[in-house]
């Protein structure tokens, strides 16, 4: 069978560019696991945080706000953002890094509040006063639902045509005739378009179709959760930011997510969390917090995946023809992929960048993966969007 796009992996990355494409192409997802979103999506701490990493995540943050605030209701049954709010705090040995903070954090658009220690601690009364040397507030932080979000593009993209296969690794895949030849079980197909959307994998599956990896690095996060102390609603807490990056802390269903926040290199797999980083971010909770942790009720890690420099990788391969990259998320995969897909699905098809994307400042070029082959001149057939079929 025969497709326009085949999309490699089925995370957010996945499945929106996948559902961005379909109105206007044939497209074929395949995921190496048997559900779509079992690697980082599913493991993530699911904040929308729109002043966070670099001026290229926060454009495309923004620009995904409409649509997590007022997603379409035949797939969606209600926003996908729900307020949460920011607590930054910083030790009295921290005055230089909060002082960076709160001016990033407004360089990048966040509505920022610098608190007194009464302040801080009205937003979150266990913190300990004497552990407090400042603090800032940002309200638009919210919390995303990221299950809801998957699934709804998941139903819509089938809806539109996508053909969808689980447990389906793509060990091996070759262009010939303008076209990528591959199998999935014992079912050859083909497709003129591939989209290498395999997350942690981005490397290795660019290997498997004859393609340079781009020096992607897989960086482990690590989170668990606590239970409150006694009798403390904690529902209404905002989540709490070190400074220093140290840790974060965050209400989730009645408990507190936690995570040191660490960045720990691992090859592609099913991450792990280990117990001694777990307990790293247990001691760094309790010296803020007035918090005996007694026990962890659940612990896990995913891979948070990253370009040289830390901005998105989206567009086609200048060395090889027909590769189309879209890899490179980091942390901020989920809260930009309605801005992100958009913006994939139309320099995939050749077209200009969305308009509302290219108010916010984000170019071709900011994100081509030509940027890490500076000595590799695109070819004409590297950059052909698609067969003449395509609109162009």
């Amino acid at each position: 069978m025969e497709f326009d796009f085949l999309v490699v992996g089925a995370g957010i990355a996945g499945v929106s560019l996948a559902d961005a494409l379909a109105p206007t192409s044939s497209v074929a997802l395949i995921e190496a696991e048997q559900q779509p979103g079992y690697h980082t999506t599913g493991r993530s701490a699911a904040l929308f945080v729109p002043s966070y990493a670099t001026a290229t995540f926060r454009a495309l943050a923004r620009a995904s706000a409409p649509f997590l605030y007022s997603p379409p209701r035949a797939y969606f049954p209600g926003p996908l953002l729900h307020a949460r709010g920011a607590l930054y705090v910083a030790r009295s040995d921290q005055s230089q890094e909060f002082t960076a903070t709160v001016e990033e954090l407004r360089a990048g658009g966040g509505d920022v509040e610098v608190l007194s220690v009464d302040g801080a601690c009205r937003r979150l009364p266990l913190l300990r006063r004497h552990y407090l040397g400042a603090a800032a507030y940002e309200a638009d932080v919210a919390d995303i639902d990221v299950g809801a979000l998957l699934q709804g593009l998941l139903k819509r993209a089938k809806a539109r045509g996508v053909r969808v296969h689980v447990g389906a690794r793509l060990a091996t895949a070759t262009r010939s005739r303008g076209a990528w030849q591959f199998e999935v079980g014992d079912e050859p197909l083909c497709a003129h378009i591939l989209v290498n959307a395999a997350g942690a994998w981005a490397d290795e599956v660019a290997v498997a179709c004859g393609v340079a990896p781009l020096g992607l690095r897989p960086l482990r996060r690590t989170a668990a959760l606590i239970d409150p102390p006694p009798g403390v609603a904690v529902g209404g807490w905002p989540v709490l930011f070190d400074v220093g990056e140290q840790f974060y802390l965050k209400p989730e269903t009645g408990r507190l997510l936690i995570s040191p926040a660490d960045e720990e290199p691992m090859a592609p797999g099913d991450a792990y969390a280990e117990d001694l980083t777990v307990a790293v971010a247990v001691d760094r909770i309790q010296q803020a917090l007035d918090i005996d942790v007694r026990r962890v009720a659940h612990q896990w890690a995913g891979l948070r995946t990253f370009a040289p420099d830390r901005n998105p990788v989206i567009g086609f391969d200048p060395r090889v023809a027909g590769f189309f990259w879209c890899a490179g998320q980091g942390g901020c995969g989920i809260e930009s992929s309605p801005a992100l897909a958009r913006l994939a699905a139309a320099l995939a098809r050749g077209e200009a960048i969305p308009a509302d994307i290219a108010a916010q400042g984000v170019s071709a070029r900011s994100v081509s993966p030509a940027r890490f082959t500076p000595a590799a001149a695109p070819s004409a057939s590297a950059q052909t969007a698609a067969p003449s079929a395509y609109p162009s």
